[in-house]
């Protein structure tokens, strides 16, 4: 009798064990936990992308005056261009690594991997929207002013470099942030 006893309260605790982890797995394991991971590189490709455009279109127009009035100067001039497309490339790199980390398997993908991504993705998004802010209004002023004096060039490298910068920064704690969403193993496996 005292076997059975035992078999009986082992299967029960055997049961909460198993109803334990579902419901963990259910918490830590919901199916929209991709729509966060998704957002995450969406929002790093597409805020990316806007500061890129935005830079390159508001540094293109003192581009186009310097083209006008001095022609020679334009191979030069064109480096705001250049440095506001390099930030749509961090957004794609932040965009395609989240996207190679989203699992689609049952109970792969947590909800903590999933906003770090998407945390992840906002980092580099932003902060390449800021970039590309910054780039554009400062490659249009010095690119018209490199236009009148050549002294100016080696001042609107250094602001457009630290500029720049505030992508990589973004770029850079993008990838610490997924590497920390990939740390973790399963969240519910029995300690």
């Amino acid at each position: 009798m005292r076997l059975v006893a035992i078999a009986i309260v082992g299967m029960a605790a055997l049961a909460a064990a198993e109803v334990t982890q579902a419901m963990c797995r259910a918490r830590n394991y919901p199916p929209s936990a991709g729509l966060y991971g998704g957002l995450g590189a969406a929002s790093a490709l597409v805020f990316a992308n806007l500061g890129s455009a935005y830079g390159a279109a508001k540094s293109g127009v003192g581009v186009a005056h310097l083209g006008a009035s001095h022609p020679d100067k334009i191979m030069r001039g064109i480096v705001p261009v250049v440095m506001a497309g390099i930030l749509g490339i961090y957004g794609l790199i932040v965009a395609v690594i989240i996207n190679n980390n989203i699992k689609t398997e049952s109970y792969t993908y947590s909800t903590y991997s999933a906003f770090m991504h998407l945390g992840a993705g906002l980092a580099a998004g932003l902060s390449a929207l800021a970039a590309g802010l910054a780039i554009g209004v400062v490659g249009d002023t010095a690119v018209r002013a490199y236009g009148k004096q050549d002294a100016i060039f080696v001042a609107m490298i250094l602001m457009l470099i630290f500029a720049e910068a505030l992508g990589l920064y973004g770029l850079i704690i993008a990838l610490l942030m997924n590497n920390a969403a990939t740390k973790y193993g399963d969240l519910c496996a029995p300690k």
